[in-house]
């Protein structure tokens, strides 16, 4: 067991140096200007922790801030979700701390999982579906009105339900939403060529939106939340603490 990410064939210490074989070759250890390199392959710092307050409680974990002189790269796993992760550059400064909200991955065709997530609204049935596969136009009723609403946006992502409306299937990713009720116009502009996506057999499903995860971030819903950190710097870094926003969930 070690906290290094070098894995020697052979180790020895001699006149206050620590040297290791490598694949026939001898190295000697800690006179490496740059840090985290091993037999010339660079590698990450990491830490991995868990924030678990309140553990009994169903949280959402929304933002990450760091104490320290650099900002990490960010991966969060919770008991619901294994979704969430910062990239190195999102973070920003504020009052020498670097601060980033959570984005989701997500997946694309949604898992069954993420079905129960906020990021899911449902729209209504169609009455009407038609046009070519990239510009898939997907129309609903005005009277009665079967409202789109102001939440689906271009690139979310929409599905269909058939009859019995208990499995959820990729149509395809939004370019449009098309609202003006005086003018009968209430439709949706689908792009159908995405990978998984298709255009429905009927032309009155049940459809449904998911919203793109890394934009439209949520955070991480779970009891408890592991996070990892990498920091790919070369030179010395410190990390004194890390922390999080969490709203309490209200199912």
């Amino acid at each position: 067991m070690s906290f290094y990410s070098y894995d020697p064939d052979y180790m020895i210490g001699m006149n206050n140096y620590f040297y290791t074989f490598k694949g026939g070759n001898l190295y000697r250890h800690n006179v490496n200007p740059i840090r985290n390199q091993f037999y010339n392959q660079d590698y990450p710092s990491s830490v991995k922790s868990v924030f678990n307050d309140a553990p009994l409680e169903n949280k959402l974990f929304k933002t990450l801030n760091l104490e320290g002189d650099d900002a990490w790269a960010a991966a969060m796993i919770t008991d619901i979700q294994n979704s969430g992760y910062i990239e190195y550059d999102w973070f920003e400064k504020k009052e020498q701390s670097y601060y980033a909200f959570v984005r989701n991955s997500g997946n694309v065709p949604a898992n069954v999982s993420e079905y129960a997530l906020r990021s899911l609204n449902g729209i209504g049935r169609s009455i009407n579906t038609v046009g070519p596969a990239n510009a898939f136009v997907i129309t609903f009723s005005i009277t009665p009105l079967v409202a789109i609403g102001s939440i689906v946006s271009v690139g979310d992502y929409l599905y269909y339900s058939l009859p019995p409306y208990v499995s959820p299937i990729l149509c395809g990713q939004v370019t449009a939403v098309n609202q003006n009720y005086p003018l009968g116009i209430n439709e949706i502009v689908v792009d159908t060529t995405i990978s998984g996506g298709g255009t429905p057999p009927i032309n009155d499903p049940y459809f449904l939106f998911i919203k793109n995860a890394e934009a439209e971030s949520h955070g991480v819903l779970g009891h408890y939340c592991v996070f990892e950190l990498f920091n790919y710097n070369q030179n010395k870094v410190e990390l004194f603490a890390a922390e999080t926003e969490v709203m309490k969930s209200f199912p």
